[in-house]
């Protein structure tokens, strides 16, 4: 399709609507409030493969590259039988297509940082006159592929900061929570890429993904190679299909063979709750102790439905005893292992635990403080991170935003800005040309400043006139990502 009907239908005849002989629109892209408790900063990133994929592979694969006619002749064609008879026209589409690049300069903060809410994390404007309609044309195309990666990447940011802390406090092993959040959230996502920029998103923070396409997504658009780098990984790991295959009365001994005969060596996860995952831990497990210490390598246990706090910690008020004592506990009384220097237990390593259905910010942090109280190093666990984490969000979760905050009229600039009276205050815009400095590590936003002013400040080029001039490493955003 001609990347130019990659819009929302309001937009194509903005054009028009501008006051006559605009020259310049300037327009950023700003987190503007947040819906989620604790999080004042949100992390900037997503936006190198919305420039690569689309400003230059689309456009230059579906516009510029076929002829003149067919692409005027598509885009006539769906805004005349969309709109009815109107007069948007399409000389502006032919001069574009005789330029042969976007006139666009982007200017933006190094992807990985994590910018306040209200701070633009970049701004764009049209380089020749002619084109000023250009810049929010490209809003609805942005924002509808910018903010889902910002979003993961932020909570992904959360649920590392949580883990760390904790690891911190209990485990001997600290460096292990690069495994401990593992991305699940693939099969819940709204797509493919939606589940490739989520997952992007996970991995600045994280190692553990079970989206594959994430891989390839990093190497091709953030410069990864995975024959050099641990861009994702995983570990082999078993189904409910599998287990249900073996039958209920020979679960047991479908245990046996996974971790003798099909998986001797390695990393093994197996799903526990297909029947009685009590039963599981007091029962087959206890009688594979000896197998199980015997290979070399990790049996991963992984229960996958009810309160995940309450069935990893074990809850006070279960019915049974082996309720109230949660996996952890059960685990330690069956293989042991060692309390550290922090005085935290550490289960042997050659046993663990994964749970990956339902968890939240809230409950990775309420299983973390359990475990402490109980005596167990956090890391003890893995905690999956799926959909319900990284699906149930919109671009209001942050409140992202494309809006124009100063234009230019017959060679005169106007400072421009929105303010409903009817808001609570996010939806107030900045006003005029935008500065952004680091003061203090914490990212200052002022507007109304001049050009000379603007062209200053930590915002950088990073597209200009059809060319990316910065084109970053999925390493050197994982250290910024880290060290801030």
């Amino acid at each position: 399709m001609n990347p130019l009907l990659y819009t929302d239908g309001y937009k194509v005849d903005h054009r028009r609507q501008y006051p006559n002989q605009t020259t310049l629109v300037y327009s950023n892209w700003t987190p503007r409030k947040s819906r989620i408790n604790g999080i004042d900063k949100v992390v900037f990133f997503g936006l190198q493969y919305f420039i690569k994929k689309y400003i230059i592979e689309e456009f230059q694969t579906n516009f510029f590259n076929k002829s003149k006619e067919e692409v005027c002749k598509q885009y006539s064609r769906r805004i005349n039988n969309y709109l009815g008879e109107n007069q948007v026209g399409i000389e502006h589409i032919e001069a574009l297509h005789d330029l042969g690049f976007i006139p666009m300069v982007i200017k933006a903060l190094p992807e990985g940082v994590e910018v306040p809410i209200r701070v633009p994390m970049f701004t764009m404007y049209n380089t020749l006159p002619e084109f000023f309609w250009l810049t929010n044309y490209f809003e609805t195309l942005l924002s509808t592929t910018v903010w889902l990666p910002c979003n993961s990447a932020t909570i992904a940011k959360q649920y590392r900061k949580i883990l760390d802390q904790y690891a911190h406090e209990t485990s001997s092993t600290p460096e292990f929570v690069d495994w401990q959040g593992h991305d699940f959230s693939m099969r819940g996502m709204a797509g493919l890429e939606a589940a490739e920029l989520s997952a992007a998103g996970h991995l600045l923070s994280f190692t553990g993904t079970d989206t594959i396409p994430a891989i390839d997504f990093l190497e091709k658009y953030y410069n990864a190679d995975s024959d050099k780098e641990l861009i994702g990984g995983s570990v082999a790991a078993t189904e409910h299909s599998v287990m249900c295959m073996g039958t209920n009365s020979g679960e047991e001994e479908t245990f046996k063979r996974l971790i003798t005969e099909v998986y001797p060596k390695g990393i093994v996860s197996i799903v526990s709750d297909t029947w009685d995952l009590w039963k599981v831990l007091t029962e087959y497990l206890p009688n594979l102790k000896e197998e199980v210490l015997a290979r070399n390598g990790k049996v991963v246990i992984r229960p996958d439905s009810g309160d995940p706090v309450d069935i990893i910690c074990g809850n006070p008020e279960g019915k049974t005893e082996v309720e109230q004592k949660g996996v952890i506990q059960l685990l330690w009384e069956t293989f042991g292992g060692i309390t550290n220097d922090k005085d935290y237990k550490e289960l042997d390593a050659h046993i663990g635990a994964i749970y990956g259905d339902s968890i939240t910010i809230e409950r990775a942090t309420e299983i973390c403080e359990r475990l402490k109280k109980n005596g167990f190093a956090s890391t003890n666990v893995v905690l999956g991170i799926g959909s319900f984490t990284y699906q149930y969000n919109t671009r209001d979760t942050f409140g992202f935003a494309m809006k124009a905050t100063y234009g230019e009229v017959d060679g005169e600039g106007r400072e421009i800005f929105k303010d409903p009276i009817t808001d609570d205050g996010t939806k107030k815009s900045a006003k005029g040309l935008l500065k952004i400095t680091l003061e203090n590590s914490k990212y200052q936003l002022h507007d109304q400043v001049t050009w000379e002013e603007e062209q200053q400040g930590a915002l950088k080029e990073v597209f200009r006139d059809g060319k990316l001039l910065v084109d970053e490493k999925l390493n050197e955003i994982r250290k910024r990502i880290k060290h801030l």
